[in-house]
Order: C-alpha cells, then structure tokens, then sequence
C-alpha cells in the first residue's frame, strides 16, 4: 500500500454555531463558505453550503462529519463526504482564536474523505480511497492534504 499526494483544498468556515453539550460532547456546526482546490488532476474551488458538523467530546478530541462540493476549473461536480478525528492542542486553539496557524505536525488531524461524481471524466474517484492530513489558519479556515491509497 501506498499514498500518492492527489491535491490540497481549503476551506474558509462560518463562525461556529454550538449546539450544547449532549450525552456524546459538545456539538458545534460549521457553515462551510468556500475555497480553493489545487492538484494535477483536480483543480477548482469549494462551494458554499457544506457544512462541518463536528463532535467535541470530554476527551477534547473533535470527531468530523463534514460534507461539501468541489467545483472543478472544468465544469464537473463532486460531492465530498469524510469522516475525521482533531486533536485540539494548544497550536488548534490558537489558530480557532485566530492568533496563528497550526502545522500538520502540531496535532492528530486526520480524514478519509470520499469522493463521489457522475462525471465520466473524474470516474476514478468514485472508486479510490482516500486519506487526508488537516491543519487550521485563523479565520478560520481549514488545510487538506489529501491522498489515494494504492
């Protein structure tokens, strides 16, 4: 097994939305407003209308269920479903604050996107596994680096 790098995205988020604490954590949504994609083989940009709805829970580890749109520089669309663990570190809440960003190495922030399209030109995505390492930049906005799994 091996991972090939595929392509980095960005996401530019709503402020947070908290839904309170229930039996399973704190729960707070996201609206996702957009971003940008950039790969050899998938370039565009993140729609709007996606959303991150993530699950604090007491152990202060965030688990992700976000869902969002990839519109490609030529004309495909593709839905984005992943699933993910945060590790809110002191480098995570400084960049949520909006003081500076966090590296790939400054916490466990990992996803396993997947990728759907009716496309015939981006076919291979609906049958490729993927995984991705995130980091936070204040605004807040979200950094990917996703790659397939051979």
């Amino acid at each position: 097994m091996e991972l090939i790098p595929e392509f980095v995205f960005t996401a530019r988020l709503a402020p947070s939305v908290p839904v309170g604490d229930g039996p399973f954590g704190a729960r707070r949504i996201r609206e996702v407003l957009g971003g940008e994609v950039t790969g050899e083989r998938i370039r565009g940009r993140v729609g709007t209308g996606g959303g991150d709805w993530v699950l604090v829970g007491p152990d202060g580890w965030g688990r992700l269920d976000v869902r969002l749109t990839i519109h490609t520089d030529d004309g495909a669309h593709l839905f984005v479903q992943y699933f993910g663990v945060i590790e809110y570190t002191e480098a995570a809440h400084a960049a949520n604050a909006g003081e500076r960003s966090s590296d790939y190495a400054d916490h466990y922030f990992r996803t396993t996107p997947r990728l759907e399209t009716g496309d015939e030109r981006y076919a291979w995505v609906n049958r490729t596994v993927f995984v991705g390492e995130g980091r936070l930049h204040p605004g807040p906005v979200v950094e990917y680096r996703v790659s397939r799994v051979t």
